[in-house]
């Protein structure tokens, strides 16, 4: 994800197809997990460190021998990184949201996996909407590491009003705390008849075959982030909230269609295409699990940095041994601006 400036086991049944809510990897609807017996809600980072962990850990062993300049124009003001716990992010002068995501070559290397991977999942697809030919002018907004403009998405957008065929969002979990707001930005800037697609995850993972304790890792990835954003406002909830298809719909779109789609968050699927999905999803997560929670986790939840290391190489070891069978949550929203907007 980008800042806002440019978020030996049993024999497994088959996986199938995620490209329909029906089509999950594992057999049942997408929206129906397998609700564990004993919540324990989330554990305190002391939990982790009494956990046996491994010693040397690091994203590649995670998956063993399976997975083999900017052209703007950036002020000094933005060069000038905050470095937390020896990671880089984005400067304050950049925005006054709290963004999680480090901008170093570690950050920037994940991102590039997640692409291949979002890519892989969609079929070879780079979108979905049902875009004209020879479109004139399209906004990728939060562009990983392409090309870019910076500015802060949160803010009014200084771009003209009815200038964008087309506007695609991707994977912005935790950096929003107002998605309505942002959805009337891309609608003002956005010609009638033009599209907008959304694709962004749920940080609850979805689990059908009791494969997932609460207790587990990976169970708690969403407790830890639902407290995250309980704690500084920002969405997580991104698909059970149903805050884009209703933020989309209050903002003026129409034609308004949503897909939800599971992608395992390993190669444990025994169906060939979701053990290739899974494998690339794992090889993007572990990239930098730390990444993923340096930030917070010390800031918000009060953890230690040997807590939140230790809790990320317990979870890179779950995705190793497959034995949680969970999957990963993604809505697609696709939307119209009418003709007359």
């Amino acid at each position: 994800m980008s800042s806002p400036t440019n978020k030996a086991q049993s024999p497994e049944p088959e996986a199938r197809s995620p490209n329909k809510k029906e089509r999950s990897p594992t057999p049942g609807p997408a929206d129906e997990p397998s609700e564990p017996s004993e919540p324990v809600g989330l554990l305190a980072g002391s939990h982790w460190a009494e956990q046996e962990h491994p010693v040397d850990d690091d994203a590649d062993s995670a998956l063993g021998s399976e997975v083999a300049s900017s052209t703007a124009s950036l002020s000094s003001s933005i060069l000038k990184y905050r470095t937390i716990q020896g990671r880089t992010y984005h400067s304050d002068a950049v925005t006054d949201q709290e963004y999680w995501g480090p901008n170093d070559e570690i950050a920037n290397e994940m991102l590039d996996i997640f692409h291949h991977f979002m890519t892989l999942f969609l079929d070879g697809k780079l979108y979905t909407a049902p875009l004209k030919d020879h479109i004139q002018n399209a906004l990728d907004v939060c562009t990983g590491t392409g090309k870019f403009d910076i500015e802060d998405v949160t803010k009014p957008w200084t771009y003209q009003e009815n200038f964008f065929d087309y506007v695609h969002i991707r994977w912005l979990t935790a950096v929003v705390k107002d998605w309505p707001a942002l959805y009337r930005e891309v609608y003002k800037c956005m010609k009638p008849g033009g599209w907008l697609e959304h694709i962004d995850a749920e940080v609850n993972l979805v689990c059908l075959d009791d494969t997932m304790p609460p207790d587990t890792a990976m169970y708690q990835w969403g407790e830890i982030w639902s407290e995250i954003g309980r704690k500084t406002g920002l969405v997580v909830n991104m698909v059970d909230s149903g805050c884009m298809d209703a933020g989309i719909k209050k903002a003026g779109f129409t034609n308004i269609k949503v897909e939800d789609l599971l992608a395992p968050v390993s190669p444990w699927p025994a169906d060939k295409r979701q053990k290739e999905i899974g494998l690339f999803n794992a090889a993007f997560l572990t990239q930098d699990i730390e990444g993923f929670l340096m930030y917070f986790c010390p800031t918000v939840l009060g953890w230690t940095e040997n807590e939140t290391l230790i809790y990320a190489a317990i979870l890179r070891r779950e995705y190793k041994e497959r034995k949680v069978h969970a999957n990963f949550k993604w809505r697609l929203v696709r939307a119209q601006k009418p003709l007359d907007g």
